[in-house]
């Protein structure tokens, strides 16, 4: 899919390309165009993607990138087919090639060309409050309501049958039908995605979007930030309750129910039907299966099998939670 949201100033060649992030072209890689830049499951032969963690080795090994920053401990996971980089910091590198193909991902500047509601297209088909206010190229379906004060950026799609409260702000997002947004949410900006540094931190790119699934309700004062490689998705009937944060790149599951001030750290992923209590903590890059029950105020700091109930910090089976706690 064409991203809708940030333009993707490649191809590029790949001296050109390594140049343009300022990294060496130790390999002395010359001619090969590279088409954009993906993670190593989306990646194709025309992309450039990145390894750095044995996490991703199950990944890493069928990947079909046509090259691949990673480090020399690594690179013998990778197919033969895939050009190596090797540095020192793969995240880093990445980074900066992120960047060079999509220079408008690193920060999140307000949108200059939204317009007020009744200057647009959508001002006879969608009920609206005061102070609303409409970004370029933006979709939105049958019988929605948008609450005073709210923001739609441009490109935003929201789909048939939806409610966006007050004091919204959308960017960089595809919501599908049946979608309740309460009030004060911000879904869509970056993620907090870093490299400290002493004198300036380097912000990593983000280019992936929010998805939002069929009859699905997010609750008021939540912030759901966009992905960074991959797109950030919330499942089908999913319900969140109000001040819950997800970070960038965390896929949640179809029917999960999740309590009020619960966090996400980013890339974790959540099955089906899981509840998740008040003020749990997610740690990042985690595997939550289906049928998962996580008690309230626990920390989640590994992965949980399928149709496990877990309590605590950091997190254990429940009966032993229970027990050491009578």
């Amino acid at each position: 899919m064409i991203n809708p949201f940030f333009k993707n100033k490649g191809p590029f060649k790949i001296e050109k390309l390594l140049k343009l992030s300022d990294i060496d072209n130790i390999q002395n890689l010359n001619g090969i165009k590279v088409f954009d830049v993906k993670d190593l499951l989306s990646a194709t032969s025309k992309d450039i993607t990145f390894f750095h963690s044995k996490k991703y080795e199950a990944i890493a090994i069928k990947t079909k990138a046509k090259i691949c920053i990673t480090t020399k401990n690594l690179s013998n996971i990778l197919p033969k087919s895939c050009e190596k980089i090797i540095v020192n910091n793969v995240l880093i590198a990445i980074a900066k090639i992120t960047k060079s193909f999509y220079p408008k991902s690193v920060t999140d500047d307000f949108d200059k060309d939204v317009n007020d509601i009744n200057k647009t297209v959508h001002k006879k088909k969608v009920e609206f409050g005061k102070n609303v206010l409409i970004g370029k190229n933006v979709k939105i379906g049958k019988n929605c309501l948008i609450g005073h004060n709210s923001i739609l950026e441009s490109n935003v799609v929201v789909g048939d049958n939806c409610s966006i409260g007050s004091n919204v702000i959308i960017r960089n997002s595809i919501l599908k039908n049946n979608i309740n947004i309460l009030d004060n949410c911000v879904i869509g900006k970056k993620g907090f995605g870093f490299f400290p540094e002493k004198k300036q931190n380097f912000r990593y790119p983000h280019i992936g979007i929010v998805i939002i699934n069929d009859d699905t309700e997010i609750g008021c004062g939540a912030t759901i930030d966009r992905g960074s490689m991959s797109n950030t998705v919330i499942g089908r009937n999913t319900f969140l309750d109000n001040q819950i944060h997800i970070a960038h790149n965390n896929k949640i599951g179809d029917n999960c129910i999740i309590a009020g001030q619960v966090g996400f750290a980013g890339s974790s992923t959540l099955g089906n039907n899981v509840i998740i209590g008040g003020q749990a903590g997610i740690s990042g890059h985690l595997k939550i299966g289906n049928n998962v029950q996580i008690g309230g105020g626990s920390g989640v700091l590994r992965n949980v099998p399928d149709h496990s109930k877990v309590m605590g910090y950091p997190s254990k089976d429940l009966k032993t939670f229970i027990r050491e706690n009578k």
